[in-house]
């Protein structure tokens, strides 16, 4: 395996048009259909960083900053910012184009934790990460912090887990 891999491997970019069955009430951009876009591409960015099958470990953040219209077009760039043992942080930047006036964007962001898996199923070692440009490069240097809080703030779903009832309304 390859000791490191530069971000620029494992960028990817996917741009969709707006149509009327994509928006919800309000003629914007459902959330859960970006969030299907940003699941979609952050996979492709964590399996060509390691080469291997990989899974969504989480999603640590969505942060919807401008409305998608249906005169838009979105477009999402992702790449991996920084690996674990087996995890990889892979970040989302998702650009909205005016079609009619050429205006852009950034409409929302996202960072998402996925984890390389071996032919058993069980997680498996993936190659460092080399930021070059100054958005690599901040990313990088702040991820650390973006995992202590991902580690964190499992623990205390576990917690809340362990604490919330299975049972159903009707037993």
């Amino acid at each position: 395996m390859e000791e490191s891999r530069y971000c620029r491997a494992s960028r990817c970019f996917k741009t969709s048009r707006i149509f009327p069955t994509d928006v919800n009430n309000h003629n914007t951009l459902f959330g859960g259909k970006l969030m299907a876009y940003i699941d979609d591409i952050a996979s492709i960015s964590a399996a060509k960083h390691c080469r291997q099958s990989v899974v969504t470990a989480s999603t640590d953040s969505v942060d919807f900053l401008q409305p998608i219209r249906p005169t838009d077009s979105v477009t999402l760039e992702s790449f991996v910012t920084w690996t674990g043992t087996s995890s990889m942080e892979v970040f989302v930047k998702v650009m909205k184009e005016d079609l009619l006036s050429g205006e852009r964007t950034i409409a929302a962001t996202s960072f998402l934790t996925f984890v390389a898996l071996g032919e058993d199923n069980r997680p498996v070692p993936v190659p460092g990460v080399i930021p070059e440009s100054e958005e690599e490069l901040k990313l990088h240097e702040t991820a650390p912090q973006r995992a202590e809080m991902r580690v964190r703030r499992r623990q205390e779903s576990k917690k809340l887990a362990d604490f919330l009832t299975i049972a159903q309304p009707w037993d």
